[in-house]
């Protein structure tokens, strides 16, 4: 690290100057998010809205990416669908980083008995065969929105508890710890003031890889039916409908199997930066 550089400062330089693949897909992220906020005004037409007439219109007609068997306009649809894709992804991440760092902290601080019980619960549900798991649940109780999120985020935070008790097992030993527990301060205190921060790096690369999980799960339960129902537009009831038509108008499934893997390489590629940039041990 070179002489007064922060460590903030020193992160996105690391990131700009030895990964700008991270960039790249940290502004592709952006410009994504950005799409899905203000969809609204990005194009003239409702996601739903039925024209048998313009039926399997050509890109750079009367549809800017041309339009599906029902005449619903492509470019529309994709827009509105970031919205699913993203909320599922940002929604059901932050449940399963909320339960991991529950579980693995309480788990790392007090030891015993309780870890014990919590890591073998762990284990228990790292075992379950997690797709059948979701194709259970998903048809007993539906496929709308948050039946999604917290199904994917309850089945998701396993490796997250894993990470936070290694850190909570290496961090409670350390002397500011010992110090402040000799001091007075509460087991609470101790675990959110002090030891918590230390966590915060692994567990922002966690949360980019685990958005990407999701949106990817979110999507094979919508193309498999069993995700957020038409006429709610995702990416992957999109693809679905499209499967019928993948000889006669294949432009119906490039698009959203195309928006797909751009944005899940794309935190995939944000998690590898970050992960290298926070990483504690680059002094360069």
């Amino acid at each position: 690290m070179r002489t007064g550089e922060s460590y903030s400062a020193r992160a996105w330089r690391q990131m700009r100057t030895e990964n700008p693949r991270a960039l790249i897909a940290l502004a592709f992220l952006v410009l994504i998010t950005l799409a899905a906020i203000f969809a609204p005004y990005l194009t003239q037409y409702s996601p739903e809205q039925i024209n048998p007439r313009t039926a399997f219109s050509a890109p750079l007609t009367d549809h800017f990416l041309g339009s599906d068997d029902l005449g619903r306009d492509t470019w529309s649809r994709l827009l509105y669908g970031s919205r699913v894709s993203l909320a599922v992804g940002f929604s059901a991440m932050s449940l399963s980083i909320l339960i991991g760092i529950i579980v693995g902290a309480f788990s790392g601080f007090f030891g015993g008995w309780l870890d014990a019980l919590l890591m073998r619960t762990t284990d228990a549900m790292m075992s379950l065969p997690r797709l059948f798991l979701l194709l259970l649940i998903l048809t007993l109780f539906g496929g709308d929105l948050w039946t999604v999120i917290v199904v994917i985020g309850a089945t998701s935070w396993m490796g997250t508890a894993r990470i936070v008790r290694g850190e909570f097992l290496r961090w409670k030993q350390s002397a500011f710890v010992e110090a402040s527990s000799a001091l007075g301060a509460t087991d609470s205190r101790l675990i959110i003031k002090h030891i918590l921060p230390q966590v915060v790096s692994p567990l922002i690369v966690t949360a980019t890889f685990g958005v990407a999980q999701a949106i990817l799960i979110e999507s094979a339960m919508s193309f498999l039916g069993l995700g957020v129902q038409p006429p709610t537009p995702t990416w992957g009831n999109m693809l679905t409908n499209a499967q019928n038509f993948i000889w006669t108008a294949p432009l119906q499934a490039f698009f959203p199997g195309l928006l797909i893997l751009l944005t899940v390489l794309s935190f995939n590629f944000a998690g590898d930066g970050l992960r290298d940039a926070l990483d504690p041990r680059q002094t360069r």
